[in-house]
């Protein structure tokens, strides 16, 4: 572990926030000097981020526990061309009024984690779309693009890698990595920013602020990237079977977000701790520590601070309480997710598919014949197995960890 003065650096460091830098000597000794307004940039192309932009905001967290300035910048612009990094085929364009709603919403969970006001530590939310509706395209090329050559833009990952697989990159997201450089020399011209953070993958667009701004500005600013997160078994951070875990709470229940941080694989406890909680270090590695079947105190844990920190703590303790109900006592927890069962019931395929615990009626098929599927605890080996309406709730379940309620219409 690289020995840093600065508390920023410092605290990224000891927490598993840090990748790669720019210049680590040069911002670690501008962080110890002065307070440092950071930016890190977030799309708005749902109502709500999901876990996979967990670790982008918990820095900005970071940042300000070390008494530095979080900007957090909504690309209400960028979304209206689409980021090509780490995407298959080119995103569907939303409209101006869904992509402000979105930003609405996602402003929620920043409220939660980070303080906003106008001090010199506090947090704002600026939004590019001030500054990229208003350039002139012709104006934009002629100021901006002759700091770009098409030779290195080919040789960034976001490119290369759709090319190589041979999914069409349009010229409209192929200018999308000048636009973030562009956003960062405007937020270092009239927000005094001095570090853009980011995920791994947004190194070389990173990068190219960081000259652009140079060339254009005559500033020194700096770039820091956090590791590629994935899980354990190499899985994408945010991503299940049953699709993305979402950070609002309108968008997945609390009970469904619990349940994703307590059914961790054991070798993810430690850095999750480190990287989603507030637990000091010392307490983290009592907890890792933690052999056999006392890790799952830790999971316990890692699942109620997780919660409590996105959700609330009555939503943290309501979840552990059914979680409680549900595995120790047999019963149904309050929080579980509900379907309303049809007066004509239902087949167990469309049950499954309802309460969310299948994408599809075809993974609904794989679920029951592999033995995953069950009703009130009884296997169903039947995919043309039908679910009577009655006067109670029915418990259904997917695997041993994922359970839910049919309720009478």
């Amino acid at each position: 572990m690289t020995q840093y003065q600065s508390t920023l650096l410092r605290l990224l460091d000891e927490r598993g926030y840090i990748h790669q830098l720019t210049d680590a000597a040069g911002l670690d000794d501008l962080a110890g000097k002065q307070v440092i307004p950071a930016y890190i940039g977030f799309d708005a192309t749902a109502p709500s981020l999901h876990v996979g932009s967990l670790v982008q905001i918990m820095m900005l967290r970071r940042l300000q526990q070390a008494g530095h300035k979080p900007i957090v910048l909504m690309g209400g612009g960028t979304t209206k061309v689409g980021d090509p990094s780490g995407k298959d085929e080119s995103r569907k364009l939303l409209t101006t009024e869904t992509i402000a709603a979105n930003i609405a919403s996602i402003r929620r969970v920043f409220e939660r984690l980070l303080t906003f006001g106008d001090g010199p530590g506090d947090a704002v939310m600026v939004n590019n779309d001030t500054w990229l509706s208003k350039l002139g395209y012709i104006d934009l090329l002629r100021d901006v693009g002759p700091h770009f050559t098409i030779n290195r833009m080919m040789t960034f990952d976001s490119v290369k890698l759709r090319l190589d697989r041979e999914q069409p990159l349009t010229f409209l997201e192929f200018n999308y990595m000048i636009l973030q450089a562009y956003d960062f020399r405007e937020l270092a011209l009239h927000h005094g920013c001095r570090l853009q953070m980011g995920g791994s993958d947004q190194w070389g667009n990173i990068v190219n602020g960081i000259e652009l701004t140079r060339r254009m500005e005559g500033r020194e600013v700096f770039g820091l990237t956090t590791p590629l997160l994935t899980t354990a078994d190499g899985a994408k951070m945010g991503k299940t079977a049953a699709g993305a875990v979402w950070l609002n709470e309108d968008a997945l229940p609390a009970y469904d977000f619990w349940q994703y941080w307590r059914n961790c694989d054991d070798r993810d406890v430690g850095r999750f701790l480190r990287l989603f909680t507030d637990l000091p270090l010392d307490e983290i590695a009592r907890l890792e520590g933690l052999g056999g079947s006392e890790i799952n105190q830790a999971k316990v844990v890692l699942a109620n601070e997780v919660t409590r920190l996105c959700r609330g703590d009555e939503a943290a303790r309501t979840a552990e309480a059914t979680a409680a109900a549900t595995f120790a006592g047999g019963g149904l927890g309050a929080d579980l997710p509900v379907w309303t069962l049809p007066a004509e019931g239902a087949s167990i395929l469309d049950a499954l598919v309802g309460i969310g615990f299948a994408a599809s009626r075809g993974e609904a098929k794989r679920l029951v014949a592999g033995g995953g599927a069950r009703i009130d605890g009884e296997a169903v080996s039947d995919e043309g197995h039908h679910i009577a309406h009655g006067a109670e709730d029915i418990r259904i379940s997917a695997g041993k960890k994922r359970h839910g309620i049919l309720r009478p219409a």
